[in-house]
């Protein structure tokens, strides 16, 4: 800031707690305290600052999460609708990659179902068909969510300002019409080593990862930036998400769709250059 001049709005405040976090590795305080209370649009409003940054930076679009699907974790949260975040190509791991330990803070996992579109949805107000219609394939994947704000001591505003809680994500590699799948009733389990952490279904994403993303598809729409052809949507988690530690390797199966892989790198010994 220039000596004399107006100090920081609050969304820049946030964003900028939110962006030393993310450069240092050390996990800030909650935004919450320098927005309006409850205000998402001024949370949503900081992560577009922080999503402009990345892409300033190089960064590129690849589709977008929906998170707070589970009704419990919204009531949680004091809440009754989901919340969006952008993905970018530095966030997407191949499948049974090695995310590299630090590099998603506070790191926890979730199995989700993954849609691929082939057309853009541009309507006002959507349909489940226009959804279907406009989907190439369906995958499993493996969201990493992560959180810059200490002990994941977050609110609504804090989640949606800090992308989604965004970290990284795991695709399959076998894609899936969805005329072969019933995303509603298809199964999940999500193993660390080969014992069963995590265990759900598609019905606990909304009723159907379909009203994801029929939510996110108006959402975007109303917001001026529809879903476009070629974008990934993460529809949300199908069960509980799991703390991840050094080391971890991950496989989600869901039913219909096969299974993906997430490995996680050891944590640097004191005084080791990693």
């Amino acid at each position: 800031m220039i000596a004399g001049g107006a100090p920081p709005d609050p969304v820049t405040r946030a964003a900028e707690r939110l962006e030393e976090a993310h450069r240092t590795g050390v996990p800030c305080a909650p935004v919450r305290d320098l927005l309006p209370p409850g205000d998402l649009d001024a949370a949503y409003a900081v992560q577009s600052v922080l999503t402009d940054r990345r892409l300033a930076a190089g960064r590129r679009v690849t589709g977008w999460k929906v998170g707070l699907t589970s009704a419990a974790v919204q009531r949680q949260l004091g809440v009754d609708t989901p919340d969006f975040g952008v993905l970018l190509d530095d966030a997407a791991v191949p499948d049974g990659d090695e995310i590299p330990w630090g590099s998603v803070l506070q790191p926890r996992a979730e199995a989700e179902i993954a849609l691929v579109l082939e057309h853009d949805l541009r309507h006002e107000r959507h349909t489940v068909a226009d959804v279907i219609r406009a989907t190439a394939f369906a995958l499993p994947a493996i969201e990493v969510v992560g959180s810059r704000i200490r002990d994941w001591d977050i609110s609504a505003v804090d989640t949606v300002a800090d992308n989604a809680s965004s970290g990284a994500y795991v695709l399959g590699t076998r894609p899936v019409p969805l005329g072969e799948l019933d995303l509603r009733t298809a199964g999940m389990v999500l193993e660390r080593r080969g014992e069963p952490v995590s265990t759900g279904a598609g019905v606990a994403c909304l009723g159907n990862p379909l009203h994801a993303a029929l939510w996110l598809a108006d959402t975007l729409v109303r917001l001026g930036r529809p879903l476009r052809a070629g974008d990934t949507v993460l529809t949300g988690a199908l069960g509980p998400m799991t703390a991840v530690g050094p080391g971890d390797v991950f496989e989600a199966r869901i039913d219909g769709l096969g299974s993906v892989r997430a490995a996680f790198g050891r944590a640097a010994a004191e005084g080791e250059v990693r």
